[in-house]
């Protein structure tokens, strides 16, 4: 079964590449509530797949042969479980992040498509109203 999952390298570069566009803050104008919530709909299922992929890999590394080993070494010395997912969590912390991370863009980008959601609704309404002044595109 091919699963199509993003390197981890590329899964770093693409979160860089959300993560810049989400600090942008964006205007109350319906003209870019549009066009950026286009944009963040894009966002939003790419960090998804994003966050599942860093999942992943992070379920990868900790079922991986090394840490059956060192998992197998701490319970012979009666390590508590607690010192030994400390353990693991300390050595699997990239892959941890990743996920931290994707969830977050993934999360932020879908708060900000029901921000550009609520201005366009805003701008309906003016204009309902008669109130409504478009952006002046000079």
């Amino acid at each position: 079964m091919n699963l199509n999952i993003t390197p981890l390298e590329h899964i770093l570069s693409e979160l860089n590449e959300i993560d810049a566009f989400l600090s942008i803050t964006m205007s109350e104008q319906a003209e870019e509530a549009l066009q950026r919530g286009n944009d963040l709909a894009v966002y939003v299922a790419r960090s998804g797949k994003l966050w599942a992929d860093a999942k992943y890999w992070l379920n990868e590394s900790m079922r991986s042969e090394v840490l059956d080993t060192l998992r197998n070494a701490a319970h012979d010395t009666k390590a508590t479980a607690k010192a030994i997912n400390s353990l693991i969590d300390s050595l699997c912390r990239e892959q941890r992040y990743l996920v931290d991370w994707a969830e977050r863009c993934n999360r932020t980008a879908t708060h900000q498509l029901s921000w550009c959601i609520t201005v366009i609704s805003k701008a309906k309404e003016e204009m309902k109203l008669g109130r409504y002044v478009p952006q002046n595109n000079k």
